[in-house]
Protein backbone atom coordinates (compact mmCIF):
# COMPACT_ATOMS: atom_id res chain seq x y z
CA UNK A 1 0.00 0.00 0.00
CA UNK A 2 1.13 3.69 -0.95
CA UNK A 3 0.97 7.16 0.13
CA UNK A 4 -2.00 7.57 -1.90
CA UNK A 5 -3.89 4.92 -0.28
CA UNK A 6 -3.23 5.94 2.97
CA UNK A 7 -4.56 9.70 1.72
CA UNK A 8 -7.46 8.00 0.67
CA UNK A 9 -7.89 6.77 4.25
CA UNK A 10 -7.62 9.98 5.85
CA UNK A 11 -10.02 11.99 3.84
CA UNK A 12 -12.42 9.66 4.48
CA UNK A 13 -11.69 9.15 8.27
CA UNK A 14 -11.73 12.94 8.71
CA UNK A 15 -15.30 13.75 6.72
CA UNK A 16 -16.82 10.63 8.62
CA UNK A 17 -15.70 12.03 11.98
CA UNK A 18 -17.42 15.51 11.06
CA UNK A 19 -20.67 13.50 10.14
CA UNK A 20 -20.59 12.03 13.67
CA UNK A 21 -19.09 14.61 15.26
CA UNK A 22 -22.47 16.78 14.02
CA UNK A 23 -25.15 14.27 14.35
CA UNK A 24 -24.83 14.56 18.28
CA UNK A 25 -24.33 18.42 18.00
CA UNK A 26 -27.75 18.12 15.84
CA UNK A 27 -29.15 15.98 18.10
CA UNK A 28 -28.37 18.09 21.41
CA UNK A 29 -29.67 21.09 19.16
CA UNK A 30 -32.96 20.03 18.95
CA UNK A 31 -33.16 19.06 22.39
CA UNK A 32 -32.24 23.09 23.49
CA UNK A 33 -35.45 23.63 21.39
CA UNK A 34 -37.47 21.35 22.89
CA UNK A 35 -38.46 19.44 19.37
CA UNK A 36 -40.19 16.16 20.02
CA UNK A 37 -38.40 13.20 20.67
CA UNK A 38 -39.17 11.38 17.46
CA UNK A 39 -37.43 14.41 15.71
CA UNK A 40 -34.80 12.61 16.63
CA UNK A 41 -34.85 9.17 14.00
CA UNK A 42 -36.34 12.16 11.37
CA UNK A 43 -33.13 14.20 11.81
CA UNK A 44 -31.16 11.23 10.15
CA UNK A 45 -34.15 10.59 7.28
CA UNK A 46 -33.12 13.90 6.49
CA UNK A 47 -29.32 13.01 6.23
CA UNK A 48 -29.99 9.80 4.11
CA UNK A 49 -32.99 10.91 1.77
CA UNK A 50 -30.57 12.00 -0.84
CA UNK A 51 -28.96 8.75 -1.04
CA UNK A 52 -32.44 7.44 -2.01
CA UNK A 53 -33.18 10.10 -4.37
CA UNK A 54 -30.12 10.82 -6.04
CA UNK A 55 -29.25 7.32 -6.46
CA UNK A 56 -29.48 7.22 -10.39
CA UNK A 57 -27.25 9.88 -10.73
CA UNK A 58 -24.20 10.06 -7.90
CA UNK A 59 -23.17 6.82 -9.72
CA UNK A 60 -22.64 8.42 -12.64
CA UNK A 61 -21.51 11.33 -11.32
CA UNK A 62 -18.60 9.42 -9.41
CA UNK A 63 -17.61 7.83 -12.48
CA UNK A 64 -17.56 10.40 -14.86
CA UNK A 65 -14.34 12.40 -13.03
CA UNK A 66 -11.60 11.46 -11.30
CA UNK A 67 -12.99 10.14 -8.00
CA UNK A 68 -10.22 12.49 -5.53
CA UNK A 69 -12.07 15.11 -7.45
CA UNK A 70 -15.44 14.08 -7.04
CA UNK A 71 -15.00 13.35 -2.73
CA UNK A 72 -13.35 17.04 -2.83
CA UNK A 73 -16.97 18.67 -4.17
CA UNK A 74 -19.08 16.05 -2.15
CA UNK A 75 -16.90 17.17 1.25
CA UNK A 76 -17.87 21.01 0.04
CA UNK A 77 -21.27 20.59 0.01
CA UNK A 78 -21.27 19.13 3.54
CA UNK A 79 -19.47 21.66 5.21
CA UNK A 80 -21.96 24.18 3.25
CA UNK A 81 -24.55 22.19 5.57
CA UNK A 82 -22.43 22.64 8.55
CA UNK A 83 -22.58 26.26 8.18
CA UNK A 84 -25.93 26.48 7.26
CA UNK A 85 -27.20 25.22 10.75
CA UNK A 86 -24.25 26.89 12.49
CA UNK A 87 -26.07 30.40 11.25
CA UNK A 88 -29.25 28.85 11.96
CA UNK A 89 -31.00 26.69 9.09
CA UNK A 90 -33.36 24.28 10.46
CA UNK A 91 -31.06 21.20 12.20
CA UNK A 92 -33.40 19.22 9.66
CA UNK A 93 -32.64 21.02 6.56
CA UNK A 94 -29.49 21.37 7.33
CA UNK A 95 -28.63 17.88 8.12
CA UNK A 96 -30.52 17.08 4.62
CA UNK A 97 -27.90 19.29 2.78
CA UNK A 98 -24.88 17.45 4.80
CA UNK A 99 -26.52 14.10 3.64
CA UNK A 100 -26.61 15.54 0.20
CA UNK A 101 -22.99 16.15 0.36
CA UNK A 102 -22.55 12.12 1.60
CA UNK A 103 -24.83 10.70 -1.07
CA UNK A 104 -22.45 11.93 -3.70
CA UNK A 105 -18.90 11.23 -1.55
CA UNK A 106 -19.91 7.21 -0.86
CA UNK A 107 -19.90 6.19 -4.48
CA UNK A 108 -16.61 7.40 -4.62
CA UNK A 109 -14.54 6.81 -1.47
CA UNK A 110 -15.59 2.83 -2.03
CA UNK A 111 -15.22 3.09 -6.12
CA UNK A 112 -11.71 4.49 -5.98
CA UNK A 113 -10.19 1.23 -3.61
CA UNK A 114 -11.55 -0.81 -6.99
CA UNK A 115 -9.97 1.22 -9.39
CA UNK A 116 -6.59 1.51 -7.12
CA UNK A 117 -6.19 -1.85 -5.66
CA UNK A 118 -6.49 -5.49 -7.37
CA UNK A 119 -9.29 -7.95 -6.03
CA UNK A 120 -7.08 -9.86 -3.75
CA UNK A 121 -6.24 -6.70 -1.59
CA UNK A 122 -9.94 -5.52 -1.54
CA UNK A 123 -10.52 -6.86 2.12
CA UNK A 124 -7.57 -5.86 3.07
CA UNK A 125 -8.30 -2.39 2.12
CA UNK A 126 -12.02 -2.29 3.22
CA UNK A 127 -11.30 -3.53 6.80
CA UNK A 128 -8.55 -0.26 6.80
CA UNK A 129 -11.84 1.91 5.26
CA UNK A 130 -14.48 -0.05 7.70
CA UNK A 131 -12.21 0.14 10.33
CA UNK A 132 -10.77 4.13 10.33
CA UNK A 133 -14.60 4.65 9.79
CA UNK A 134 -15.49 3.23 12.64
CA UNK A 135 -12.46 4.85 14.23
CA UNK A 136 -14.62 8.19 13.01
CA UNK A 137 -17.63 6.90 14.61
CA UNK A 138 -16.07 5.99 17.86
CA UNK A 139 -14.20 9.77 18.20
CA UNK A 140 -17.25 11.62 16.44
CA UNK A 141 -19.63 9.54 19.66
CA UNK A 142 -16.73 10.64 21.98
CA UNK A 143 -15.81 13.92 21.19
CA UNK A 144 -20.00 14.80 20.22
CA UNK A 145 -20.79 13.29 23.92
CA UNK A 146 -17.62 15.70 25.03
CA UNK A 147 -18.76 18.90 23.35
CA UNK A 148 -22.56 18.52 24.01
CA UNK A 149 -21.80 18.02 27.71
CA UNK A 150 -22.90 21.11 29.88
CA UNK A 151 -20.21 20.99 32.19
CA UNK A 152 -17.23 21.09 29.67
CA UNK A 153 -19.11 23.19 27.26
CA UNK A 154 -19.44 25.68 29.54
CA UNK A 155 -15.77 25.68 29.87
CA UNK A 156 -14.65 25.83 26.58
CA UNK A 157 -17.11 28.73 25.76
CA UNK A 158 -15.17 30.81 27.82
CA UNK A 159 -11.91 30.25 25.57
CA UNK A 160 -13.99 30.50 22.63
CA UNK A 161 -14.33 34.32 23.70
CA UNK A 162 -12.82 36.85 21.75
CA UNK A 163 -12.08 40.55 23.34
CA UNK A 164 -14.34 43.04 21.65
CA UNK A 165 -16.00 39.99 18.75
CA UNK A 166 -19.06 38.58 19.24
CA UNK A 167 -18.93 35.09 17.31
CA UNK A 168 -22.71 34.37 18.31
CA UNK A 169 -21.35 30.78 19.61
CA UNK A 170 -22.81 30.06 22.86
CA UNK A 171 -24.12 27.10 23.43
CA UNK A 172 -22.87 23.49 23.41
CA UNK A 173 -24.28 22.49 19.86
CA UNK A 174 -23.21 25.36 18.32
CA UNK A 175 -19.66 25.10 19.38
CA UNK A 176 -19.32 21.74 18.31
CA UNK A 177 -20.85 22.66 15.26
CA UNK A 178 -17.83 25.20 14.52
CA UNK A 179 -15.39 22.43 15.16
CA UNK A 180 -17.04 19.86 13.11
CA UNK A 181 -16.85 22.88 9.91
CA UNK A 182 -12.91 22.94 10.96
CA UNK A 183 -13.21 18.83 10.49
CA UNK A 184 -14.26 19.18 6.99
CA UNK A 185 -11.96 21.53 6.03
CA UNK A 186 -9.20 19.53 6.57
CA UNK A 187 -10.84 16.46 4.94
CA UNK A 188 -10.60 18.77 2.02
CA UNK A 189 -7.03 19.54 2.14
CA UNK A 190 -6.86 15.62 2.21
CA UNK A 191 -8.98 15.34 -0.77
CA UNK A 192 -6.80 17.54 -2.60
CA UNK A 193 -3.74 15.17 -2.80
CA UNK A 194 -5.56 12.43 -3.31
CA UNK A 195 -3.72 10.27 -6.72
CA UNK A 196 -5.88 11.05 -9.94
CA UNK A 197 -6.72 8.05 -11.37
CA UNK A 198 -8.06 7.54 -15.07
CA UNK A 199 -12.22 7.50 -15.72
CA UNK A 200 -12.77 4.05 -15.56
CA UNK A 201 -16.45 2.97 -16.76
CA UNK A 202 -17.43 6.61 -18.21
CA UNK A 203 -21.30 7.03 -18.47
CA UNK A 204 -22.91 6.45 -22.03
CA UNK A 205 -24.99 9.77 -21.25
CA UNK A 206 -25.89 12.36 -18.36
CA UNK A 207 -29.67 12.84 -19.81
CA UNK A 208 -31.59 11.97 -16.50
CA UNK A 209 -34.42 9.43 -18.31
CA UNK A 210 -31.08 7.07 -19.23
CA UNK A 211 -29.44 7.48 -16.19
CA UNK A 212 -32.83 6.44 -14.24
CA UNK A 213 -33.16 3.24 -16.58
CA UNK A 214 -29.29 2.70 -16.64
CA UNK A 215 -29.62 2.41 -12.74
CA UNK A 216 -32.54 0.68 -12.62
CA UNK A 217 -30.86 -2.00 -15.08
CA UNK A 218 -27.98 -1.93 -12.95
CA UNK A 219 -30.33 -2.71 -9.73
CA UNK A 220 -31.89 -5.47 -11.19
CA UNK A 221 -28.39 -7.15 -12.60
CA UNK A 222 -26.64 -7.16 -9.23
CA UNK A 223 -29.85 -8.38 -7.35
CA UNK A 224 -29.97 -10.75 -9.89
CA UNK A 225 -26.39 -11.86 -9.70
CA UNK A 226 -26.09 -14.97 -6.72
CA UNK A 227 -23.24 -13.15 -4.98
CA UNK A 228 -24.51 -9.91 -5.78
CA UNK A 229 -27.63 -10.65 -4.43
CA UNK A 230 -26.56 -12.46 -1.05
CA UNK A 231 -23.72 -9.54 -0.43
CA UNK A 232 -26.17 -6.59 -0.93
CA UNK A 233 -29.24 -8.08 1.11
CA UNK A 234 -26.36 -8.92 4.06
CA UNK A 235 -25.22 -5.03 3.73
CA UNK A 236 -28.68 -3.38 3.15
CA UNK A 237 -29.69 -4.86 6.72
CA UNK A 238 -26.67 -4.46 8.56
CA UNK A 239 -26.66 -0.82 7.83
CA UNK A 240 -30.15 -0.28 8.19
CA UNK A 241 -30.36 -2.09 11.54
CA UNK A 242 -26.82 -0.19 12.77
CA UNK A 243 -28.29 3.19 12.25
CA UNK A 244 -31.65 2.38 14.11
CA UNK A 245 -28.72 0.39 17.04
CA UNK A 246 -27.45 3.54 17.51
CA UNK A 247 -30.78 5.89 18.67
CA UNK A 248 -31.89 2.50 20.65
CA UNK A 249 -28.93 2.70 22.58
CA UNK A 250 -29.18 6.16 23.21
CA UNK A 251 -32.81 5.27 24.55
CA UNK A 252 -32.17 2.09 25.96
CA UNK A 253 -28.92 3.84 28.12
CA UNK A 254 -31.28 6.70 29.60
CA UNK A 255 -33.65 3.85 30.58
CA UNK A 256 -31.13 1.06 31.67
CA UNK A 257 -28.28 2.98 32.64
CA UNK A 258 -30.00 6.55 33.65
CA UNK A 259 -27.19 8.28 31.75
CA UNK A 260 -28.08 11.85 30.12
CA UNK A 261 -27.13 12.53 26.09
CA UNK A 262 -23.42 13.39 26.79
CA UNK A 263 -22.71 9.21 28.18
CA UNK A 264 -25.00 7.82 26.07
CA UNK A 265 -23.38 8.86 23.26
CA UNK A 266 -20.09 8.12 24.67
CA UNK A 267 -21.50 4.28 24.97
CA UNK A 268 -22.11 4.12 21.74
CA UNK A 269 -18.69 4.23 20.40
CA UNK A 270 -18.67 0.97 22.33
CA UNK A 271 -20.45 -0.41 19.49
CA UNK A 272 -17.75 1.22 16.53
CA UNK A 273 -14.76 -0.44 18.62
CA UNK A 274 -16.19 -3.58 17.92
CA UNK A 275 -17.03 -3.28 14.43
CA UNK A 276 -13.33 -1.90 14.00
CA UNK A 277 -12.21 -5.47 16.15
CA UNK A 278 -14.58 -7.21 13.67
CA UNK A 279 -13.04 -5.88 10.80
CA UNK A 280 -9.61 -6.71 11.32
CA UNK A 281 -10.29 -10.33 12.55
CA UNK A 282 -12.08 -10.46 9.22
CA UNK A 283 -9.46 -8.99 7.41
CA UNK A 284 -7.11 -11.70 9.22
CA UNK A 285 -9.33 -14.43 8.31
CA UNK A 286 -11.85 -14.41 5.43
CA UNK A 287 -10.82 -14.56 1.85
CA UNK A 288 -13.49 -12.95 -0.41
CA UNK A 289 -14.10 -16.10 -1.97
CA UNK A 290 -15.25 -17.06 1.93
CA UNK A 291 -17.31 -14.55 2.04
CA UNK A 292 -20.91 -16.47 2.39
CA UNK A 293 -19.60 -18.58 5.19
CA UNK A 294 -19.30 -15.45 7.82
CA UNK A 295 -23.92 -15.41 7.67
CA UNK A 296 -24.29 -17.33 10.79
CA UNK A 297 -22.03 -14.54 12.64
CA UNK A 298 -24.97 -12.34 11.86
CA UNK A 299 -27.25 -14.16 13.45
CA UNK A 300 -25.44 -14.19 16.70
CA UNK A 301 -25.26 -10.63 16.32
CA UNK A 302 -29.36 -10.50 16.20
CA UNK A 303 -29.47 -13.03 19.44
CA UNK A 304 -26.92 -10.72 21.11
CA UNK A 305 -29.45 -7.63 21.14
CA UNK A 306 -32.04 -9.61 22.65
CA UNK A 307 -29.75 -9.45 26.01
CA UNK A 308 -29.77 -6.13 26.01
CA UNK A 309 -33.48 -5.54 28.24
CA UNK A 310 -31.58 -7.73 31.06
CA UNK A 311 -28.59 -5.18 31.34
CA UNK A 312 -29.07 -2.73 33.77
CA UNK A 313 -24.56 -2.35 34.69
CA UNK A 314 -22.01 -0.23 32.64
CA UNK A 315 -19.55 -2.91 32.83
CA UNK A 316 -21.94 -5.15 31.52
CA UNK A 317 -23.79 -3.12 28.88
CA UNK A 318 -19.97 -2.23 27.28
CA UNK A 319 -19.27 -5.91 26.61
CA UNK A 320 -22.16 -6.72 25.42
CA UNK A 321 -22.34 -3.49 22.93
CA UNK A 322 -18.55 -4.70 21.91
CA UNK A 323 -20.33 -8.19 20.98
CA UNK A 324 -22.39 -6.60 19.17
CA UNK A 325 -19.90 -4.59 17.10
CA UNK A 326 -17.38 -7.35 16.71
CA UNK A 327 -19.88 -10.23 14.85
CA UNK A 328 -21.23 -6.93 12.58
CA UNK A 329 -17.35 -5.73 11.93
CA UNK A 330 -16.56 -9.76 10.87
CA UNK A 331 -19.85 -10.58 8.54
CA UNK A 332 -19.96 -7.11 7.22
CA UNK A 333 -16.52 -6.38 5.81
CA UNK A 334 -16.24 -9.65 3.68
CA UNK A 335 -19.67 -9.19 2.19
CA UNK A 336 -19.13 -5.51 1.37
CA UNK A 337 -15.68 -6.27 -0.43
CA UNK A 338 -17.31 -9.08 -2.74
CA UNK A 339 -20.63 -6.66 -3.49
CA UNK A 340 -17.69 -4.22 -4.69
CA UNK A 341 -16.24 -7.13 -6.91
CA UNK A 342 -18.90 -8.40 -7.86
CA UNK A 343 -20.43 -4.65 -8.81
CA UNK A 344 -16.70 -3.23 -10.44
CA UNK A 345 -16.97 -6.76 -12.76
CA UNK A 346 -21.08 -6.51 -13.67
CA UNK A 347 -21.14 -2.49 -14.27
CA UNK A 348 -18.62 -0.29 -13.11
CA UNK A 349 -17.52 0.60 -9.40
CA UNK A 350 -19.66 4.06 -9.25
CA UNK A 351 -22.86 3.00 -10.61
CA UNK A 352 -22.50 -0.99 -8.12
CA UNK A 353 -22.37 1.64 -5.02
CA UNK A 354 -24.84 3.96 -5.91
CA UNK A 355 -27.05 0.76 -6.04
CA UNK A 356 -26.14 -0.32 -3.02
CA UNK A 357 -26.64 3.07 -1.09
CA UNK A 358 -29.70 3.23 -2.81
CA UNK A 359 -30.90 -0.54 -0.86
CA UNK A 360 -28.93 0.13 2.32
CA UNK A 361 -30.58 3.83 2.88
CA UNK A 362 -34.23 3.32 1.62
CA UNK A 363 -33.40 0.13 4.46
CA UNK A 364 -32.13 2.73 6.87
CA UNK A 365 -35.46 4.91 6.25
CA UNK A 366 -37.88 2.38 5.74
CA UNK A 367 -36.34 0.89 9.73
CA UNK A 368 -35.96 5.04 11.18
CA UNK A 369 -39.43 5.51 10.07
CA UNK A 370 -40.65 2.21 12.26
CA UNK A 371 -39.00 3.62 15.21
CA UNK A 372 -39.99 6.75 14.95
CA UNK A 373 -43.39 5.87 14.91
CA UNK A 374 -43.18 3.37 17.86
CA UNK A 375 -41.54 6.18 19.74
CA UNK A 376 -44.33 8.50 18.75
CA UNK A 377 -46.67 5.56 19.93
CA UNK A 378 -45.25 5.21 23.32
CA UNK A 379 -43.72 1.75 22.65
CA UNK A 380 -41.32 1.20 25.46
CA UNK A 381 -37.49 0.82 24.57
CA UNK A 382 -37.57 -2.53 25.74
CA UNK A 383 -40.19 -3.65 23.35
CA UNK A 384 -38.49 -1.51 20.85
CA UNK A 385 -35.06 -3.80 21.05
CA UNK A 386 -36.64 -7.29 21.57
CA UNK A 387 -38.85 -6.15 18.00
CA UNK A 388 -35.39 -5.29 16.22
CA UNK A 389 -33.25 -8.39 17.74
CA UNK A 390 -35.90 -10.48 16.39
CA UNK A 391 -35.86 -9.28 12.65
CA UNK A 392 -32.33 -8.77 12.42
CA UNK A 393 -31.77 -12.61 13.75
CA UNK A 394 -34.41 -13.66 11.72
CA UNK A 395 -33.66 -12.02 8.52
CA UNK A 396 -29.90 -13.53 8.47
CA UNK A 397 -31.26 -16.69 9.06
CA UNK A 398 -33.42 -16.61 5.85
CA UNK A 399 -30.55 -14.91 4.09
CA UNK A 400 -28.31 -18.17 5.32
CA UNK A 401 -30.62 -21.14 4.42
CA UNK A 402 -31.26 -19.54 0.88
CA UNK A 403 -27.68 -18.33 0.00
CA UNK A 404 -25.05 -20.66 2.21
CA UNK A 405 -23.83 -22.71 -0.17
CA UNK A 406 -23.80 -20.25 -3.76
CA UNK A 407 -19.69 -19.59 -3.29
CA UNK A 408 -19.59 -23.40 -3.81
CA UNK A 409 -20.60 -22.74 -7.52
CA UNK A 410 -19.51 -19.78 -7.85
CA UNK A 411 -16.18 -18.36 -9.78
CA UNK A 412 -14.73 -14.66 -9.25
Amino acid sequence: MNRGFYTILAAQFFSALADNVLLFAAIALLQLVNAPSWHTPLLQESFIVSYIILAPFVGAFSDSLPKGRVMLISNSIKLAGCLAMLFGLDPLLAYGLVGLGAAAYSPAKYGILTEFLPPERLVFANSWMEGLTVGAIVLGAVIGGILISPNIAEEMLKWWDVPFIDTGIDTAPELAISIVAGLYILAGLFNLYIPRLPIDHIPLSNNPIFLIKEFTHCFKLLWKDPLGQVSLAVTTLFWGTGATLRLIVLAWAAVALHYDIGQAAKLTAWVAIGIAMGSILAARFIQINHAVKVLPVGISMGIAVLLMPLIHTPIIAILLLIAVGTMGGFFVVPMNALLQHRGHLLMGSGSSIAVQNFNENLCIFVMLALYALMVKLDFGIYTIILMFGILLSGIMTVLYRKHGHDQDNETY
